[in-house]
């Protein structure tokens, strides 16, 4: 999964993408004809530790340009730009026929019929894209550079106007919400009604099987192929060709490096990896299985002489139609190392680490040693044969999800002055949640003969 959700995003003095303004109506009373509060918000660039952009939105009123390569006429194209149209504008007062579950924005009133799928989605990073990595941000952020983070962590005009009151920023209403609109939205991330309501319309995929039920809830839904289409994920997932780089290279790409793969080119959409059977799980780097099938892994084991040996691990990201990993956060190691017959690590043989580095600032970037869609990566050492029977050479992958955040914590924890309190407390916590998310796979084993 390309951006991790629980971004570090600091406001910048030198970079500051202040921009698309927000007005927000239909908070207050759920009936249309008494008086709706008006509510503005001010959204800008999500941006990250010091000075540089992680994430670029583009102007108020557009949907994001996703790359001036991709494909952008169409039925398809036409449907995205007005359905991911920046910034969203708020439902509205739901329609007087619907009940109160049919109008809920409540991810939990979905899954009262769509239970897979609001099971999938409780247990995935798009439920948690709203947590201590963002919100010790928004305690030193202002609303514009906040706003800019919420365009893709938590996108209804709803959820920042809850976000509004609870930071008690400029515009926010003074009202509670209306009955529709459940008091945490703000912190249930990229809910349902994100990708799936506009002015209360149900949208998706194509129904896979007939809908029998009569009348339909909601009334129904609007079916379109979109959802099927990669270029719906591109809005988060990829950055406009003008967006910040590094190097002459753009810091998010992942449609792009999709689009340009074996995978792309022969027309497997995203989803299809992502999002199997259309299940709400979005698995990427965070998930040991889903990071082990993106690989293939052999190793080759030879003489060098009566006491040596080569060893050559050859790894092939013949799964990810995308770099291995894409982005700028994770960073994996994969390591060579000698096993002796009861399976304890002996020695170290040889290591390698398979990242996108960029210092803090993200001003510089440090190295890029990704494996492109289809490309082997070698790694390979010489070691003193072990007496005896039953050792082998094993090929570990350590994958630290979050490494970039890892260090921008770190370094605000240490080097951010004047943080209250209850700031370090979710800077503190943000920290644990990437450290946790550590992992340690063995990709292959080969006995020494």
């Amino acid at each position: 999964m390309g951006a991790n959700f629980s971004a570090g995003c600091l406001p910048s003095a030198r970079r500051m993408l202040a921009h698309v303004f927000v007005v927000w109506t239909g908070w207050g009373s759920i009936c249309a004809m008494k008086k709706l509060a008006i509510w503005t918000a001010v959204g800008a660039g999500l941006l990250i530790i010091v000075g540089a952009a992680l994430f670029d939105v583009s102007e108020s009123g557009s949907a994001p340009d996703t790359s001036q390569k991709a494909p952008q006429d169409g039925p398809i194209a036409a449907f995205l730009a007005a359905h991911w149209i920046n910034p969203l504008p708020p439902q509205g007062a739901p329609p007087v026929q619907f009940s109160p579950l049919e109008a809920s924005l409540a991810p939990e009133a979905c899954g009262q019929c769509h239970v897979q799928q609001y099971r999938d989605w409780r247990e995935s990073l798009h439920s948690r894209t709203v947590g201590p990595g963002l919100l010790w941000q928004f305690r030193l952020m202002d609303q514009q550079a906040a706003n800019g983070c919420m365009r893709c962590h938590a996108p209804l005009a709803e959820q920042k106007a809850l976000m509004a009151r609870e930071r008690g920023w400029s515009g926010a209403p003074s009202s509670p919400p209306p009955s529709y609109v459940p008091p945490n939205l703000h912190h249930e991330g990229l809910v349902c009604a994100a990708c799936h309501v506009r002015a209360h319309q149900r949208f998706g995929p194509p129904a896979g099987t007939p809908i029998a039920a009569d009348p339909l809830p909601h009334g129904g839904f609007s079916p379109n192929a979109a959802f099927e289409d990669s270029r719906f994920c591109a809005v988060c997932h990829q950055f406009p060709d003008s967006g910040t780089s590094l190097n002459g290279k753009l810091l998010e790409n992942t449609y792009e490096e999709w689009r340009n793969s074996l995978p792309g080119r022969a027309g497997q959409s995203r989803q299809s990896c992502h999002m199997p059977d259309r299940r709400h799980l979005w698995r990427g780097i965070h998930d040991p299985e889903m990071t082990t099938r993106a690989l293939t892994a052999t190793i080759d084991l030879n003489m060098f002489d009566s006491e040596h040996m080569l060893v050559q691990a050859n790894i092939t990201n013949a799964g990810a139609g995308h770099y291995f990993p894409t982005y700028v956060v994770p960073e994996v190691v994969f390591t060579l190392r000698l096993v002796d017959p009861a399976g304890h690590p002996k020695g170290e043989i040889a290591r390698t680490v398979v990242a996108r580095r960029a210092n803090v600032e993200l001003t510089k970037e440090q190295f890029d040693s990704r494996i492109r869609s289809g490309e082997t990566r070698i790694l390979s050492g010489r070691f003193k044969r072990p007496k005896g029977s039953g050792w082998s050479v094993e090929l570990r992958m350590a994958v630290s999800p979050g490494a970039h955040y890892e260090r921008v914590f770190r370094y605000s924890l240490e080097h951010v002055a004047h943080l209250t309190h209850e700031t370090r407390q979710f800077l503190r916590a943000a920290l644990k949640q990437v450290e946790m998310a550590h992992y340690q796979v063995t990709l292959a084993r080969t006995v020494i003969r």
